[in-house]
């Protein structure tokens, strides 16, 4: 017989064991909790018709209909469980943790496998992982203009051993107009969600996790909100780069792309740029001029930053002064000043 697990003794075990979601492609597509593999007991068409029985005829109805559906694909899903279960041992789970869940680890605990099953199901996984952001954190946000280099700066600190959200790096949008540039298609917000809450279980609480300042917004992908409030009341390292330094960058970044690329994007921010900048901009694009354009850019959101900062409390605001976009240098300097503050 399956056992059945609450989300607190389940979701670890995702570390180690294989994942099935037993839900319909469509459900999986909308979000699934990270590393599960889709071995669904309905299709989407087949899910309709069961859920149409259940109306118009209730639930014995339905299961006759989902035996008749089912029955033939037996096999094949047993054949699949057993490929990814190698050690004879697997995790099963549905939206609530019923019918789905229950009869498919039914079939494999059968077939020879021992199947443990989610309590509640997706939907409690989702609940779960909504309190786990609210969690009381050492948190450290990385802020600066726009071209300073942050991610770098922070990937390299994440090598020395220090622990780094990659909230851009999870949404798959770097945060500005030109984020989604080069970038993988973003995930479900939901998806994303799941995604952030995978790589937020693997901390270690004791010790600082660094991010980078973010907005609320990454393109489609909005940050929860009790991450977001952490975010925005944790101490912010203010860097401070040379704009020069910092349109180098955003052409180093961006210059590959094409002009039409480009200016599709800039034409975006018309109204937050003003239409004479953007003009301008447009015209030193088509000239080639990159750094110029990346320069008229800047003003914009120079001037965007600085009103989100100042919207943090300032006792809280911290800058350090760099002479160049170096990440390993600067990476140095910001960790041994962080020690000298004891902000780490």
């Amino acid at each position: 017989m399956a056992t059945t697990l609450p989300i607190e003794k389940f979701l670890p075990l995702t570390d180690t064991l294989p994942l099935v979601d037993v839900r319909s492609p469509a459900e999986f597509a909308q979000g699934h909790i990270p590393g599960a593999v889709n071995i669904h007991l309905f299709n989407n068409d087949e899910r309709a018709i069961v859920g149409i029985g259940y109306k118009k005829g209730g639930k014995e109805h339905a299961v006759q209909l989902g035996l008749e559906i089912v029955g033939p694909k037996l096999a094949g899903f047993v054949k699949q469980a057993k490929k990814l279960a190698p050690k004879k041992k697997i995790l099963v789970h549905c939206w609530r943790g019923g019918m789905r869940s229950g009869s498919m680890a039914w079939l494999f605990e059968t077939a020879g496998l021992k199947a443990y099953t989610l309590e509640g199901g997706y939907k409690a996984y989702r609940r779960h992982i909504r309190t786990q952001f609210a969690r009381p954190v050492k948190m450290v946000v990385l802020g600066g203009y726009t071209g300073s280099g942050k991610t770098d700066i922070l990937k390299i600190l994440q090598k020395r051993g220090e622990q780094f959200l990659d909230i851009e790096g999870i949404a798959h949008h770097k945060g500005s107009v030109f984020g989604p540039l080069g970038q993988e298609p973003q995930p479900t917000n939901e998806q994303f969600e799941n995604n952030l809450a995978h790589a937020w279980r693997k901390f270690d609480f004791s010790k600082t996790i660094w991010v980078e300042d973010e907005s609320r917004q990454l393109g489609k992908c909005v940050l929860p909100d009790p991450l977001f409030n952490q975010l925005r009341q944790a101490p912010l390292i203010k860097i401070i780069v040379p704009k020069t330094e910092r349109e180098k960058r955003l052409v180093r970044e961006y210059g590959g792309f094409t002009r039409e690329a480009l200016k599709e994007q800039l034409i975006k921010i018309r109204e937050r740029m003003g239409g004479q900048f953007l003009k301008e901009a447009l015209q030193y694009l088509e000239k080639g001029d990159l750094q110029t354009v990346a320069g008229i850019a800047l003003r914009y959101y120079d001037k965007a930053y600085a009103h989100g900062a100042s919207q943090r409390p300032q006792e809280n605001v911290f800058e350090i002064v760099l002479e160049k976009d170096e990440p390993e240098k600067n990476a140095e300097e910001i960790f041994i000043t962080l020690k000298k503050w004891k902000l780490h």
